[in-house]
């Protein structure tokens, strides 16, 4: 395009030597219009080459004043650009105002209701959870699982939560079927271990006893056991019922108001934690959890992956469907980032400005000249041709009146 350029200016001093030639030469009247518009097209090519050179370059290399614009001044090029963006594209209205317009929730819904777009999505993040999973060391999750998991249990009292909990279940009486499972299975051992009783006495007993008499004894105590243990199963209203139920309406207030049970509590609670069998636990649990997580990530087909891509087609259609939840996600949208955008306008614009100050002078005149060169060479087209218009205009005009 500066070729062309050029050649137009070219071009118009050729026309001009020509017309002037002619004009020494004698020709007609014609050739005074044709050395005039040819003369001022010259005049018009050199000042927009001037004009256009001055913004780059010093035109010739000479130390003309207000020329070589964009290298001298790059960096307040670069300063009031960043103020236009903060000004005009950055402003809060214009954010809020495009954004509504943009539907983004709208969009969303009917982007993730496609069955191709919700398996991307979630493939995506199983590709994100693998990558997490694989780069975290199992001995800082393990770390990470005891102070948030086991020191935060330790850190709360049992005694009274327990209290609480066991005392509403006990009001509403849910613990009669342990109970009942407890006198059962009593009934059932004492019937089904007579031997056991026998010995038990026998052992006991004085080495002076005879042994029918440890036999009788034996089977009397037997007997008297295996009535009550049956008097128990069969009698809600028995006594021994009774007394366990008053028990442990007790247990249950001591652990919320007796200092010394509650202590037993706390001890009990450090001796659980302490185990090792909790500690083995604790630290296998990220082991497993890792491997139901890469192994649910893997798998396509995968319970996991399934739930996550339904539930992203879900919330696609409700998106979609529902005019309460777009406006909400709107405003959820809406709201962080025009708060981006007031509170971090300023760091935003101060990228614009500090990336120019960083480029090279020359290299960023360079850079935009191949941008917006071929356009400007156009204003030297023009240049040379509005020139030569208005040189034949005026010199038509002054044959005309003067």
């Amino acid at each position: 395009m500066k070729a062309v350029a050029g050649g137009f200016l070219l071009l118009a001093t050729l026309i001009y030597v020509i017309a002037r030639w002619q004009e020494n030469a004698g020709a007609g009247a014609w050739v005074g219009y044709v050395r005039a518009a040819a003369e001022a097209g010259m005049v018009g090519a050199l000042a927009d080459w001037f004009a256009v050179t001055a913004l780059f370059r010093r035109p010739l290399g000479l130390p003309i004043p207000h020329t070589a614009i964009i290298p001298t001044r790059k960096d307040m090029i670069g300063r009031n650009l960043g103020d236009f963006v903060g000004s005009n594209f950055l402003a809060e209205h214009v954010v809020r105002d495009k954004l509504r317009r943009a539907e983004i929730s709208r969009r969303l819904g009917c982007w993730l209701d496609d069955a191709d777009h919700a398996e991307r999505v979630t493939s995506e993040l199983a590709t994100a959870v693998r990558g997490a999973v694989q780069v975290l060391r199992d001995e800082d999750v393990q770390a990470v699982l005891e102070q948030a998991v086991v020191r935060k249990v330790l850190a709360q009292p049992w005694g009274p939560p327990l209290g609480r909990i066991l005392g509403q279940v006990f009001a509403d009486g849910s613990h009669h079927k342990l109970v009942d499972l407890i006198c059962d299975r009593a009934y059932d051992w004492v019937r089904d271990n007579h031997e056991t009783v026998l010995r038990v006495v026998s052992q006991r007993a004085p080495s002076w006893s005879p042994k029918f008499f440890d036999t009788i004894v034996a089977d009397k105590i037997y007997a008297e056991v295996l009535s009550f243990a049956w008097a128990v199963k069969t009698d809600p209203e028995h006594p021994m019922r009774k007394a366990v139920d008053r028990f442990l309406v007790e247990f249950a207030d001591d652990l919320q108001n007796d200092p010394k049970t509650m202590a037993k509590a706390e001890q009990i609670q450090q001796q659980v934690l302490e185990h090792p069998e909790v500690q083995n636990l604790v630290s296998s649990a990220w082991g497993t959890a890792k491997k139901m997580l890469l192994d649910a990530a893997e798998d396509p087909s995968s319970e996991l992956r399934v739930r996550v891509r339904e539930g992203l087609r879900s919330l696609g259609r409700r998106l979609v469907e529902e005019p309460e939840l777009q406006s909400k996600v709107d405003g959820w949208v809406e709201g962080a980032v025009v708060y981006v955008v007031s509170n971090y306008r300023d760091e935003l614009t101060t990228l614009i400005t500090e990336t120019v100050e960083r480029w090279d002078a020359q290299e960023t005149s360079r850079k935009i000249e191949l941008q917006v060169g071929r356009d400007l060479q156009f204003i030297r087209i023009n240049g040379t041709v509005v020139g030569a218009l208005a040189g034949l205009l005026i010199y038509t005009l002054s044959q005309l009146f003067l």
